[in-house]
């Protein structure tokens, strides 16, 4: 009976850990000059100007590239800068996710 109980529960919780596991869509259109906006305020960030001049770009000819995009392109770079995560922060469900496959390693130990 106990290794059936045991069964069961990691049977759920690796379900759902695989549920979290999934990437969330999110519908929406955003306006290209919203974006655009998004990248310039990035780039008046003093730490993103100071990284652009260590690596050799003056951070004015930056915002003149981007001003010269075009709406795919950034489209994109906004996209990417979204999938960026902020240096040490997790998303909440990633620890859940972390905890559960630490419980259910316990369980099945």
């Amino acid at each position: 009976m106990r290794t059936f109980v045991n069964d069961v529960t990691a049977a759920l919780l690796l379900g759902l850990a695989l549920a979290l596991a999934m990437p969330q869509a999110y519908a929406g259109m955003i306006s290209t000059d919203a974006e655009r906006d998004r990248v310039r305020i990035l780039l008046e960030r003093p730490e993103v100007a100071a990284e652009l001049e260590k690596r050799g770009v003056n951070p004015e000819q930056a915002r003149s590239r981007v001003d010269a995009m075009t709406p795919a392109e950034v489209s994109e770079l906004a996209g990417r800068i979204d999938r960026l995560a902020a240096g040490g922060q997790s998303a909440s469900r990633d620890v859940l996710l972390v905890i559960l496959v630490v419980l259910l390693v316990l369980l099945l130990v």
